[in-house]
């Protein structure tokens, strides 16, 4: 079992920055990949960012790229989502997932992953 928290949501102007952090305990060394997700009332989750275990390979949505920097520690069991240049259409709960196991499949499904979060309310105001 890993466990997930979130945390360094709030609110911020247009054009601002934060870092999430997504703090992982429990069987922590089985962790394989993490990403990040977010998801809006009325609409599904979707891919954000993924970071590899040992962290040398990291991937981005369209939509975030140039502006977001998915990053880990392993020795803290922690990952981060620094965001940078926010815009309104960012406003979302920011979710943190892990999968444990090497195996096949789209990291930007989120059959992918097999722990969650609760999330951590992001605001950008115009």
């Amino acid at each position: 079992q890993v466990q997930l928290v979130e945390s360094g949501g709030g609110l911020v102007q247009a054009g601002g920055s934060l870092r999430l952090s997504c703090a992982a305990s429990g069987r922590t060394r089985s962790t394989y990949a993490m990403g990040w997700f977010r998801q809006t009332p009325g609409k599904e989750r979707e891919f954000v960012a993924r970071i590899s275990r040992t962290g040398g390979m990291t991937y981005y949505a369209e939509f975030v790229k140039g502006r977001f920097t998915i990053s880990r520690d392993n020795a803290e069991n922690t990952v981060y989502l620094q965001m940078n240049s926010l815009k309104p259409e960012d406003t979302a709960v920011y979710y943190c997932a892990a999968r444990v196991i090497a195996g096949s499949g789209s990291y930007v499904d989120l059959a992918y992953y097999d722990y969650w979060g609760p999330g951590t309310q992001v605001t950008v105001s115009s």
